[in-house]
């Protein structure tokens, strides 16, 4: 049996905090796991921000309910399921990712949990566990699956690099620079072709 794992943002729906960056009008919101490799780091600055400017779970998530799944997703996604397991790998929170996941038809999604105190501000983050993706990629080759994978950021390459075949999909050029070992895919009709001879069904 084959599972196709993949990255959530950037490349089934939008970056959340990019677009909530946009709506608040806060630039250092816009970094993310494609500009800063230490995750730590990025959510520190992020909750950080989010405590000066007075901003909790509600606001994001208001940002988060007038996004869609980029152009082409949910359609790519369909034509995976006829022939794959398939799970979403994601370093977002529950609280951010189900109603995007509910936009997408409800494929199975393994992220994070945020920390809310009772005012909806957002004090802390609970990792499911540390480096979830290699780690969830690395438990099914041990039940036997042959584990396609596609990601964007830096945060992806560890789960790229455990799969039996790891794609990259629209990654910026200073990932696609430092991780010249994984192909390198634009659209939905390339990815889904190099999933496919990855898993060896071309």
């Amino acid at each position: 049996m084959h599972i196709v794992c993949l990255d959530l943002e950037g490349v089934l729906v939008p970056e959340v905090w990019i677009n909530f960056a946009e709506r608040t009008g806060i630039p250092e919101l816009r970094l993310t796991t494609r500009d800063i490799p230490d995750y730590d780091q990025l959510m520190q600055g992020r909750l950080r921000i989010l405590a000066e400017h007075k901003l909790g779970l509600a606001q994001i998530q208001e940002v988060i309910s007038a996004m869609d799944p980029l152009p082409g997703a949910p359609e790519f996604l369909e034509r995976l399921r006829h022939d794959f397991q398939l799970i979403i790998l994601s370093d977002t929170f529950y609280e951010f990712g189900m109603p995007l996941m509910r936009k997408l038809g409800m494929p199975t999604l393994f992220c994070h949990r945020l920390e809310v105190a009772q005012d909806g501000s957002i004090t802390g983050y609970r990792l499911r566990q540390s480096d979830p993706k290699r780690k969830a990629v690395a438990a099914l080759k041990d039940l036997n699956f042959r584990v396609v994978a596609a990601g964007d950021s830096y945060n992806d390459t560890s789960m790229l690099s455990e799969a039996h075949a790891g794609v990259l999909f629209c990654a910026p050029a200073n990932v696609v620079r430092e991780f010249p070992q994984f192909p390198v895919t634009t659209t939905y009709e390339e990815l889904e072709a190099a999933l496919r001879a990855g898993a060896g069904r071309a």
